[in-house]
């Protein structure tokens, strides 16, 4: 322990002058070198350099590049004095023709041997090699300790766990493999402080690139790592996932270059550069970019418990989509919707829409049971919404509706299109109870829950069943007869890992809602009769639900333009560049707007659907007329979305 103390008091070049010696206590650098970068190593044949540049760069997380040699060059100078790369690393791996070989503990004598041997055989000498220093996690422990988090591979006195992946990097010229990513435990509570301070510095690979199952990155056992040592979790802890250096030998096992050699998973070379949000010096290659403004700093948010996981969106976004949450949380008609408010439930819908692959949405009132149609102008304009952004970010939907609604909804939907508020048809299903495994049926490819069709259900003002099994409307009145039982498809979910749900409503009585039962029971009218009995995971409350999808569609554009939630979703491959121009205006072109909303509001009243509240057909809904109350809502909840920027956006 002693020892372990005095090592961990050492300065970098201290230690790699032990390193030089062969010292039998270095068998690892984590833990040491606390407040200072370190390096993984990876020493190709000039013939491949440039490639490995490019997949550098193309893959900045795992990859962040700290300093590219020149051919022979053995020194490092913008990032260590007077070292010698063939020393100063504790164990190196040797290659021939993509196969690990053997490790040595330098390189100075490997090259001489390569000489004689390998060297003949490939055509590569030294004089022709170039070495790639790329950052190491090891180098933001220390920050972690300083936050007061706990590490636990160094309390356990192990090597960190390292992983391959199912992720693939992005391919650059002959190298091509999986990402491999290091797993430390983090106590939930802490996860926010690990993520700032990991953020700070990208040149340690920054954030983590996934927080939770490891089974979603295809890691199916925790305890027996790719490289490394096990690591165990505590109770309480969250396995939380970065980009490793270690990539960089996947790609050389699958380049299968005549020689390479690169550092021994854990023991890397340890630099001067400080551990800090800094570059290192300009004459090293170019770092990740970065942008450390407190507002880009990442927070954590928990979107499921079956599979475990987290997300992460900057300060930026999140601050933004709660204005959203507060501006649809007015009650213009005062039905006391403000009561029902929970703070995030509609960033956390976004955010667990952003990460789904497949939606399914369904919408669908029929408060006017003495009219025909019997449904309400709330609902099918903010599915719509949601809809086609959802659409537009490259996500598949489908829309699920009562049998009675069919033809009528199917309608609506081709004119939507046609007049350009929905991106494009999407297909519009039933769902109707066909036995106890219906709903299983519906959800999941041949009844298998390890193969859900949709990985997140929305209703959208959408009757739901109360305690009784009946469908009431607010004022009481029972509606079963016209409701199909698409609330199954809502509990069955809760049983099916990966199946997300979200439930949006300004009543009580709307599909999901009942999360808030209590409340609705206690505090809105009619309360304990009419309040749904069917949870959602995630319950948005607006003053009138469109607003809801209206909000969503605007949370998810600044999520899709928010960096640090698009370089978790992306786990930190890909070149790190501002969104594209044309898809950006896609994403523009696909925001709900006063124009479109108004024009869907229209077709509904042709269609003959009535106003919630007062039963008018006219161009209002729940009773308030579109202009000035809807328009202005959408007008507001754009600005902002856009900012500054609101009033020039048609011109991008």
């Amino acid at each position: 322990m002693q020892q372990s103390v005095y090592l961990s008091s050492l300065s970098p070049a201290e230690l790699r002058l032990l390193i030089r010696k062969e010292d039998p206590r270095i068998r690892t650098t984590t833990g040491l070198a606390n407040g200072y970068q370190q390096a993984n190593v990876v020493i190709l044949p000039s013939l491949l350099a440039d490639d490995f540049e490019t997949f550098c760069h193309r893959n900045p997380a795992p990859l962040p590049l700290l300093y590219r040699s020149q051919s022979g060059e053995t020194s490092c100078p913008p990032l260590a004095k007077h070292a010698d790369i063939r020393t100063d690393v504790s164990q190196f791996c040797v290659y021939e023709d993509g196969r690990l070989v053997k490790t040595v503990s330098s390189l100075q004598t490997s090259s001489t041997q390569h000489r004689n041997s390998s060297e003949a055989s490939s055509g590569v000498s030294w004089s022709d090699m170039v070495c790639f220093y790329l950052g190491c996690s090891f180098g933001f422990e220390g920050s972690m300790k300083k936050a007061g988090v706990p590490v636990r591979n160094v309390e356990q006195g192990a090597n960190v766990s390292m992983f391959r992946t199912s992720v693939p990097c992005v391919p650059a010229g002959v190298f091509c493999c999986p990402l491999v990513v290091t797993m430390r435990p983090v106590p939930a509570a802490m996860l926010d402080a690990t993520v700032e301070v990991t953020h700070l510095n990208p040149l340690a690979h920054g954030a983590p690139v996934h927080i939770g199952d490891s089974a979603l990155l295809g890691i199916h056992d925790l305890s027996r790592p790719d490289y490394g040592d096990g690591v165990e979790l505590q109770p309480g802890d969250v396995p939380v996932f970065w980009a490793c250096g270690v990539t960089a030998i996947e790609a050389i096992l699958s380049s299968k270059p005549s020689l390479a050699f690169s550092h021994s998973p854990g023991c890397m070379f340890l630099t001067d550069v400080p551990d800090s949000s800094s570059p290192p010096p300009s004459d090293t290659v170019r770092s990740p970019t970065s942008d450390h403004s407190l507002d880009l700093i990442p927070r954590s948010f928990l979107l499921s418990q079956n599979p475990l996981l987290y997300s992460l969106v900057s300060h930026r976004a999140m601050e933004k989509i709660r204005q959203l949450e507060t501006i649809i949380g007015e009650d213009p008609g005062q039905r006391g919707i403000r009561a029902l408010f929970v703070q995030d439930e509609l960033l956390r819908s976004c955010l667990s829409l952003s990460h789904a692959v497949s939606v399914a949405i369904t919408t669908g009132f029929p408060t006017h049971y003495q009219h025909s149609p019997p449904d309400e102008t709330d609902g099918p304009p903010g599915a719509i919404a949601m809809a086609t952004m959802l659409l537009s970010l490259g996500k598949q939907v489908t829309m699920v509706t009562d049998k009675r609604g069919l033809d009528m909804n199917q309608a609506i939907i081709d004119e939507a299109v046609r007049t350009g508020v929905l991106k494009t048809a999407v297909p519009l299903v039933t769902f109707e109870d066909g036995g106890p495994d219906s709903a299983l049926h519906f959800l999941c490819h041949h009844g298998d829950r390890s193969k859900p069709r949709y990985d997140h259900l929305v209703a959208i003002e959408r009757s739901g069943r109360a305690g009784d099994g009946n469908y009431y409307n607010m004022r009481g009145i029972n509606i079963k007869h016209l409701v199909d039982p698409i609330d199954d498809l809502f509990i069955a979910a809760q049983e099916i890992p990966g199946i997300s749900t979200t439930g949006i409503g300004d009543g009580g009585n709307e599909l999901g809602m009942g999360k808030l039962k209590e409340k609705v029971s206690t505090l809105m009218p009619k309360g304990s009769l009419i309040a749904c009995d069917v949870p959602a995971d995630f319950a948005i409350t607006a003053g009138v639900s469109n607003w809801g999808g209206y909000a969503v569609a605007c949370g998810l554009h600044l999520l899709h333009t928010c960096p640090s939630h698009q370089r978790y979703l992306r786990r930190g491959l890909g070149l790190e560049q501002g969104t594209p121009r044309d898809q950006l205006q896609d994403w523009t072109a696909n925001l709900p707007s006063v124009e479109k909303e108004e024009s869907i509001l229209s077709t509904l009243v042709r269609f003959g659907i009535r106003s919630g509240k007062t039963g008018n057909l006219a161009m209002e809904v729940d009773g308030l007329t579109f202009h000035p109350t809807h328009s202005d809502i959408i007008t507001r909840l754009l600005e902002v979305t856009w900012g500054s920027n609101y009033c020039w956006k048609g011109r991008l």
